[in-house]
């Protein structure tokens, strides 16, 4: 039998844009990364994360969600405190 070492190969895009400087620096000052690259990552992946919560309120709105009949908060908590 042989050992294997399995690598997790992460892919990544080198990208060229330009952006003022004024956003950048408000960017990082937010995100409080060590780095451009890190905030820029940190501040897309948030604005790609309330898109999908923005897209779930739409469906949500569309076509609101329905709880089963009998269905009670207090017993979920009940239950979810037992174990």
């Amino acid at each position: 039998m042989t050992n294997t070492i399995i690598h997790r190969i992460g892919l990544s895009m080198k990208v060229t844009a330009i952006i003022p400087d004024k956003l950048v620096d408000e960017v990082k000052e937010l995100t409080q990364r060590q780095n451009i690259t890190q905030s820029l990552i940190t501040a897309l992946q948030e604005w790609v994360d309330l898109r999908h919560i923005k897209e779930l309120n739409r469906s949500i709105a569309q076509e609101p969600l329905e709880f089963q009949e009998g269905f009670a908060g207090r017993s979920i908590r009940e239950l979810n405190r037992a174990r």
